[in-house]
């Protein structure tokens, strides 16, 4: 079911949240996941999904943290409803009782849903910290090459290896510092929702999620940096942004029209920047219109070693204001300031040359 007509159908007959069991962060999570997993009653065999890069990088080592358990393995090519129905056939195969998700984002979404599907507890283990999704209860799925969000439920457990996200390519721990940002706006167009259309708000998620921006902004440098208590903040982040969202009982407060923005852009212009580059720069943009200190945003980007400006990331000027228009229509049911705006396409652009997040033209 869509994730609005979930919003819809819970608010109409109580409130509902889904919250993961229990989280491990440490250095050697990995090496020790069989003994956690045993700890925590989970019972094999286990299947694993991740991705074959993943797993050709790094399997060798899970599969000895989780020698106790008889293990199988998928790989996860696609975020997609095909790579979840993989999951669950190997699932049936080798009549597994617990996923184990070891990968990125699109790793761990489809394992949300098939885990679901076939009604066994999922694991995450996440090899960035690249987005909240480690978390949360939804899933990111892409079919027909337009994205869209699956309710589905949280992980039972989510184990951090802090070795192996500090060993990932920097570029995903800046693109999880620009998802993180990107709950300033994504609360401020819920408190909207709130006050134009009577929406459902939950205080004490966007507090959260908002306090958990927050956190990561104070340590942008060192994020930027890569020193270890900026790395451990970042995922204590991401994992509360998507409790947060659990909590609410939607993604509500993670995600708002700076996500809408980015998802208008992986149409508009696919495969150019990480989805949280996109969100992070959409978030400068979004933070003018409602309100806040852009700039300062904009400043916590630099620090943390983000792209500070579209073009950096392959993205034109047009492209934005394309993104700008567009971005209300691929969620018209979820109220933000770009759904009451409803910019044409000189403001778009007078918007994006303020908060200075496009350069010039090639023809200027």
């Amino acid at each position: 079911m869509p994730e609005s007509q979930i919003e819809r159908a819970e608010s109409r007959s109580g409130h509902l949240m889904r919250l993961p069991r229990v989280v491990y962060v440490g250095g050697d999570t990995i090496d020790r996941l069989g003994e956690l997993l045993v700890r925590e009653n989970f019972e094999g065999p286990v299947c694993i999904a991740s991705g074959p890069n993943v797993r050709r990088m790094m399997g060798d080592r899970l599969a000895a943290g989780l020698k106790t358990f008889e293990m199988s393995w998928v790989d996860v090519f696609a975020p997609s409803e095909e790579a979840a129905r993989s999951v669950e056939k190997r699932v049936k195969e080798t009549n597994a009782k617990t996923v184990v998700a070891f990968g990125g984002g699109k790793t761990i979404d489809v394992a949300k849903v098939a885990s679901m599907n076939v009604n066994i507890p999922m694991v995450s283990v996440p090899t960035s910290a690249s987005h909240d999704g480690i978390s949360s209860p939804f899933a990111s799925l892409r079919d027909s090459g337009r994205p869209y969000s699956r309710v589905t439920l949280p992980p039972a457990m989510i184990a951090v290896d802090l070795g192996i996200i500090a060993e990932a390519p920097s570029r995903l721990m800046k693109g999880g510092f620009g998802d993180m940002i990107a709950k300033l706006t994504a609360v401020k167009d819920w408190e909207l929702g709130r006050d134009e259309r009577g929406e459902y708000f939950g205080d004490y998620s966007a507090n959260l999620a908002k306090m958990s921006a927050q956190h990561v902004m104070e340590r942008a440098q060192q994020i930027g940096d890569r020193i270890p208590d900026g790395i451990r903040a970042l995922v204590e982040a991401l994992i509360s942004s998507g409790v947060a969202a659990g909590i609410a009982g939607s993604s509500r407060p993670c995600s708002g029209s700076e996500h809408l923005i980015s998802h208008a852009l992986e149409l508009i212009a696919p495969g150019k920047g990480l989805h949280g580059e996109k969100t992070g720069l959409a978030t400068v943009i979004m933070a003018e219109l409602h309100g806040l200190d852009w700039i300062r945003v904009k400043h916590s980007l630099k620090m943390a070693g983000c792209p500070t400006n579209f073009q950096e990331i392959g993205i034109t000027e047009e492209d934005v204001i394309k993104a700008i228009v567009m971005a209300p229509s691929l969620r018209p049911e979820r109220y933000t300031i770009l759904h009451k705006l409803q910019m044409e396409e000189a403001e778009a652009r007078n918007l994006v040359r303020h908060t200075e997040v496009v350069g010039p033209m090639a023809s200027e």
